[in-house]
């Protein structure tokens, strides 16, 4: 989940202590603490009404849930999309379980692990209260999974792995039935979906949970327009239709049934995105108390980051999670001279870490990486360094094994091209230092800014872009699509999750062993086993130097005291917006 390809990226508790601790109307009788809404619901409230405002730095990358792989819009998505199954509204460990959505309860799983059963709740209706049925789903998977025609952005975890459907076209070829071919999923009748698999797939329940299973009702789909207005399954609708930098504004679903879903409390009357707002006047309108929520989920830049924590008034309002996330410089391997191993392992020596960590915002902004798979997701190493700093208490780089590796690829003077999301400060500024540290070996780098809402597919993920541009470097933002092995490395390293647009597999690593054990992974029922081989993973893509690791990242969350019911949620690696109320009106 790109933290938003990469996507991927607390509020409950901490709202109401900081209201309190700030002399604000609506707050408990408990002071705010710092960091209170990682762990406690902050400011909690059942009282609906209000406006709930957010504001994002770019635009949206798209509202169509079967079109999106930022971590911030599959969280903002659940206003208007129910999906199978989602995880539980909680803060801590309690919101990695997955829970029921429009299933009615668990999925019924075949002895050999191939076939799952998904039962959906009666009586679901869209906004037009026309019921849900399961067809509906099943066409949504197709629009996002299958065909040229299929929507770029997300990831194919159904192509990949539903059994009966490889010679399937998709559902916009014309054809009478757009789901003739289809045969990966079966729905008997209008309440239940059958998922055949080729093989065991023992994380396939996480991806139940992925918006590409919000349903679609074929006659309304548009393709990729459909975005302008998505037909809601859940408890808002769009007020108009939405068009890319004109905000969006939601107001209540009339036909949705709060008894079946137990999830999503539904408390604002309405919900508001402005859209390209930059970053220091968001922060500053949060502070200010004229808005609830920073769209993005990443946390205030680096102006302001540092000005909020050193002031005691302030960090009562603060979250500072550590959100499973890693920001890496992703090195493409079909931009020559990094074609060649050398080359990459090169950069590798030649990154500053330290330099890196300092334009992130220091500790407050995470910590150095030198592995792929961040601390807290199964797999990881802490011990793992395949390219230790000549000085380990700097952790500024090894230049000179950097020249080493450079004359070993025939290289003395490299000029290339970095890419970087021009809304993010913080990604800016460490382009900034990967300039400078890289120039101290003879690699002199070029910085391309690109807007968030078109960097991961447009640019960093189109191949042809970034082969053409020679793009070989690239900064990149990303949190697991679930919390395993897998779910974190599958679409970043495995040859067969490259695509023509919205590729997350940025360095183009097609690599036979790697692809090999992606493929062995899934079907290994031992979830130790499974673990020590994400390691393996992990470890033999850090030898084929095409992931440099920058910082395994932390957010500095501010939460104003117009937000109830805020805490962070370590699967949407951010806070849960379901759960989200105002005290502000409009």
């Amino acid at each position: 989940m790109r933290g938003s390809a990469l996507r991927g990226a607390a509020v409950a508790t901490a709202a109401v202590l900081l209201l309190s601790a700030c002399g604000g109307g609506g707050g408990g009788d408990a002071d705010t603490e710092f960091d209170q809404g990682t762990t406690e619901v902050v400011n909690p409230s059942e009282e609906k009404g209000g406006t709930l405002r957010y504001a994002i730095s770019a635009n949206m990358e798209s509202t169509d849930p079967g079109n999106a792989y930022y971590g911030n819009v599959w969280n903002f998505s659940r206003y208007f999309a129910r999906t199978l199954y989602t995880y539980q509204s909680a803060p801590g460990d309690e919101g990695r379980e997955v829970v029921p959505d429009l299933a009615e309860g668990e999925p019924e799983v075949s002895e050999d692990g191939k076939t799952y059963t998904v039962k959906l709740k009666e009586g679901l209706k869209y906004e037009d209260g026309s019921p849900i049925v399961a067809e509906d789903v099943k066409y949504a998977i197709a629009r996002s999974n299958f065909g040229p025609d299929a929507l770029p952005n997300g990831p194919k975890y159904y192509k990949e792995h539903l059994a009966d459907s490889d010679g399937y076209e998709g559902p916009y070829t014309g054809a009478d039935d757009p789901l003739e071919g289809f045969g990966g999923i079966e729905t008997p009748d209008d309440h239940t979906l059958v998922f055949h698999l080729k093989k065991p797939f023992y994380d396939f329940r996480y991806v139940l949970v992925q918006p590409q299973t919000a349903p679609v009702p074929a006659e309304a789909d548009t393709g990729e327009q459909y975005q302008a207005k998505v037909v809601s399954s859940g408890p808002y609708k769009f007020e108009g239709e939405w068009t890319p930098g004109n905000g969006l504004t939601l107001v209540r679903n009339e036909e949705w049934d709060p008894e079946s879903d137990p999830i999503r409390k539904a408390l604002p009357d309405r919900i508001t995105v402005e859209e390209g707002v930059e970053q220091n006047e968001i922060d500053q309108r949060l502070v200010n108390g004229e808005l609830d929520v920073d769209f993005g989920g990443t946390g205030v830049g680096p102006a302001k980051k540092g000005e909020l924590l050193q002031d005691e008034d302030a960090r009562p309002f603060l979250d500072n999670p550590l959100n499973g996330g890693h920001y890496f410089l992703a090195v493409n391997t079909k931009v020559e001279p990094f074609d060649e191993l050398e080359c990459r392992q090169a950069v590798q020596y030649a990154l500053n870490r330290n330099a890196v960590h300092r334009a992130w915002g220091g500790d407050a902004g995470g910590d150095p990486a030198h592995t792929i798979l961040p601390p807290g997701t199964p797999g990881h190493d802490p011990d793992s360094d395949v390219y230790p700093a000549a000085d380990p208490e700097k952790e500024e780089g090894d230049p000179a094994k950097a020249e080493e590796k450079l004359a070993e690829c025939g290289e003395e003077d490299v000029t290339t091209n970095l890419g970087v999301r021009s809304d993010r400060p913080a990604e800016v500024a460490a382009a900034e230092a990967i300039q400078e540290a890289l120039g101290r070996v003879g690699i002199e780098v070029q910085i391309e800014q690109f807007p968030s809402d078109s960097f991961t597919n447009t640019q960093a993920g189109s191949p042809s872009f970034v082969h053409e541009n020679g793009m070989a470097l690239m900064i990149y933002g990303w949190l697991p699509d679930w919390n395993t092995g897998y779910g974190y490395m599958s679409q970043i390293l495995d040859g067969d999750a490259i695509k023509d647009a919205g590729n997350s597999n940025l360095a183009e690593l097609d690599d036979e062993e790697i692809n090999g054990l992606f493929d062995e992974i899934v079907s290994i029922e031992d979830e130790a086993e499974r673990d020590e081989m994400a390691a393996e993973i992990d470890r033999l893509a850090m030898e084929q130097a095409v992931i440099v690791p920058m910082v395994y990242s932390k957010a500095v969350l501010y939460r104003p005291e117009t937000l109830t019911n805020a805490f962070f949620n370590p699967s949407w690696k951010m806070y849960d917006y379901m759960a989200l109320g105002t005290t502000a009106q409009e």
